[in-house]
């Protein structure tokens, strides 16, 4: 139920049950009003009171819906996310929460870099979180996804779903929620169902909290990577040579690991390590005067699983060795 962090006045409000004067699909918002209560024993009231102060959002629509623009090549992606202000923020968001990065190495097995570049690259480290709110995202995206994309129209509602039982169980006022404008929160931008999944209370002071405990972002940013996989002091992506072969048939979309790193020597890629039986996925990446031809380890593919880009994943692993490397200068 709501009543511990639904205002009285919002209860009181005087619209009819039912009504929705923020451009939201009453019959939408009415049947999965009563989904709520049916599967997860809501007050349908509540819920109402809340949809009331939802807002369609024509702008979060224009987003979803504007064609996008030609991708940027990698060689130009990774300057966005390797410049010196976002490294040198890494150093500092390290130096200030050095503690808790080297417990969740210890207790996740994800190295404090990996964390640190994931956080830099989603909100640069905390910076910018999103000035939606979540409910009127979600409710967006939800009942009017454009083009009536029903695959997406089906995420965004479970996603709102799990918003509702997130705010119950978390004791949160479901209209105080900020995001992104597709509804990921906080400092790591994990969506509601992700956050009722993966987030922890890391620093053990009775609540998870992703968007100002920077304990906790930091202990969740791990669990969700070690939730997905993530095998402790194993490598994350080799670069690799494939001059004198046709690759095509290699690529793969996924980047999922199907074929060991002997096997891709065989058949002309070759990996600058030593070939191994470990399981690899072959990728492309536009450099600047040539392809660039990696193949992606087990670790890769987690990165991965939190945004399924690999320009994304390679500038994870990007920023987080420019960090490493600033914090711990060689020794001449």
């Amino acid at each position: 139920m709501f009543r511990s962090f639904v205002g009285l006045a919002a209860l009181l409000f005087v619209l009819p049950a039912g009504a929705h004067d923020g451009g939201l699909d009453a019959a939408a918002v009415a049947d999965f009003v009563r989904e709520m209560v049916r599967e997860h024993d809501f007050d349908e009231t509540e819920l109402d009171t809340v949809f009331r102060d939802a807002v369609r959002s024509d702008r979060i629509l224009a987003a979803m819906s504007r064609p996008a623009e030609k991708a940027k090549p990698w060689f130009e992606y990774r300057k966005h996310f390797l410049t010196e202000a976002r490294i040198n923020g890494g150093i500092e968001f390290w130096r200030l929460n050095a503690e808790w990065l080297d417990e969740a190495a210890r207790v996740y097995g994800v190295p404090a870099e990996i964390i640190v570049a994931i956080i830099g690259v989603e909100t640069a480290y905390g910076k910018i979180t999103g000035r939606d709110r979540v409910i009127d995202a979600l409710s967006t995206l939800a009942f009017h996804y454009p083009k009536g994309n029903a695959k997406r129209m089906h995420f965004f509602r479970e996603q709102l779903r799990h918003m509702f039982l997130l705010s119950r169980e978390q004791h949160l006022d479901p209209l105080s929620l900020s995001g992104s404008y597709a509804g990921a929160m906080g400092i790591p931008q994990f969506m509601p169902e992700s956050y009722r999944k993966y987030a922890v209370d890391f620093d053990n002071d009775g609540r998870s909290d992703i968007w100002s405990d920077r304990a906790d972002a930091i202990g969740s940013v791990a669990n969700y990577l070690k939730s997905h996989g993530w095998e402790p002091g194993k490598s994350i992506v080799v670069a690799a040579s494939a001059s004198d072969v046709d690759v095509s048939e290699l690529l793969t979309d996924s980047v999922k690991p199907h074929l060991s790193l002997t096997e891709f020597e065989r058949r002309g890629v070759a990996p600058a390590t030593t070939p191994s039986d470990e399981l690899a996925a072959l990728f492309e990446l536009e450099g600047e005067s040539a392809p660039e031809y990696w193949l992606a380890l087990n670790n890769f593919y987690v990165i991965m699983r939190y945004n399924p880009r690999t320009k994304y994943a390679m500038a994870v692993v990007s920023l987080a060795e420019a960090i490493r490397d600033a914090r711990t200068p060689s020794v001449s």
